[in-house]
């Protein structure tokens, strides 16, 4: 190697060198952000599902084929209010095994005589395959599919469960500390594709999450395990 191949080759290393270290925080920093989200989603499970009356949510979960978390859904307005906030889609395969987790917005607008404002911790359960493709859309409003069920444990929740799991989807909430009626109807529910490939390092689709499981996050176990221990019946 002559003494101008040499010097290209040493400027060329070193320049591969500096940018490295550029490189790998600028990706863990564009994941941090999802990651955190995880991180709430996994407390969201943990606080409703040890809850003193999450007896009557248990039997929703186990029998459900995907759940979405969103940890904070703000609501608030004078007159004019809305609601909206950032979770994830898990959902399980034959097998039981929980699925790294999609992400995805839900918001929505409403009129009426409405003042203050609240945040409440949300998870809404996917009864089966035909509501699950339909939440797998590039958008799905709730309710906007006459085919598809919706149903809300509400405050107290007790006795209104049996009837609700008929439902193909099951939501529930809890503000403040309490299990809280809120109506998700009308509700548009996004794929938020630049998370996820931040998430997992490249352009992934929600079905190669949630449905082939062709994607792996060490960073979401926690949540799959909270989601596996309290949907053993």
């Amino acid at each position: 190697m002559n003494r101008t191949h040499t010097r290209r080759f040493l400027l060329a290393g070193t320049a591969a060198l500096v940018a490295a270290p550029l490189v790998a925080p600028r990706s863990a920093l564009a994941a941090a952000e999802q990651q955190a989200l995880v991180d709430r989603a996994t407390l969201t499970v943990n606080e409703i599902m040890t809850d003193q009356h999450a007896g009557d949510v248990k039997p929703a979960l186990r029998r459900a084929r995907a759940v979405m978390v969103f940890p904070r859904v703000f609501r608030g307005g004078f007159i004019v209010g809305g609601e909206g906030g950032y979770g994830v889609l898990l959902a399980r395969d034959g097998g039981g095994n929980w699925s790294s987790p999609a992400f995805y917005s839900i918001g929505s607008g409403s009129i009426g005589l409405q003042i203050g404002v609240s945040d409440s911790q949300i998870m809404i359960f996917i009864m089966n395959d035909r509501a699950l493709n339909a939440v797998l859309q590039n958008q799905f409003k709730i309710g906007g599919d006459a085919s598809i069920a919706v149903a809300t444990i509400g405050a107290g929740i007790e006795g209104g469960t049996t009837s609700a799991l008929r439902a193909d989807i099951v939501s529930v909430a809890k503000s403040r500390g309490l299990f809280a009626g809120i109506t998700l109807e009308g509700s548009l529910m996004s794929r938020r594709n630049n998370d996820n490939a931040a998430y997992f390092g490249r352009q992934v689709s929600a079905e190669q999450i949630v449905l082939t499981m062709e994607v792996h996050n060490p960073g979401a176990d926690n949540l799959r395990a909270a989601l596996a221990n309290f949907s053993q019946g």
